[in-house]
């Protein structure tokens, strides 16, 4: 009995080394996203931080800045769910498909 849980153990301490070093690697990505079929492009590290923003100038209208705001957020918003996207795939491939809490690791 105690054999299994030292294996346990060991397996765990493996897993926790893996996933330091899958974060690590996954900090260093970014994903991007567009908006407005395009005239917006917001690319994201894989820390959630904004690193990059473009915006078409043919989309920039004084009349309307609540369509190019719109269409920031959506962009932003889009890259950041691509993180959380990004990070569980990972998480997956590492723990084998096991639901585990976030946080045990």
């Amino acid at each position: 009995m105690y054999g299994n849980m030292g294996n346990m153990m060991k397996k765990l301490q493996k897993m926790q080394k893996e996933m330091a070093k899958m974060q690590e690697e996954l900090q260093q990505r970014t994903v991007e996203a567009t908006s407005g079929g395009g005239a917006v492009r917001a690319e994201v590290s894989g820390r959630k931080k904004l690193v990059a923003l473009e915006i078409d100038p043919a989309v920039i209208d004084p009349e309307d800045m609540e369509m190019l705001q719109d269409m920031i957020i959506a962009a932003v918003n889009e890259a950041l769910r691509k993180v959380d996207e990004m990070t569980m795939e990972e998480m997956k491939k590492l723990t084998g498909g096991l639901n585990l809490p976030p946080g045990l690791l």
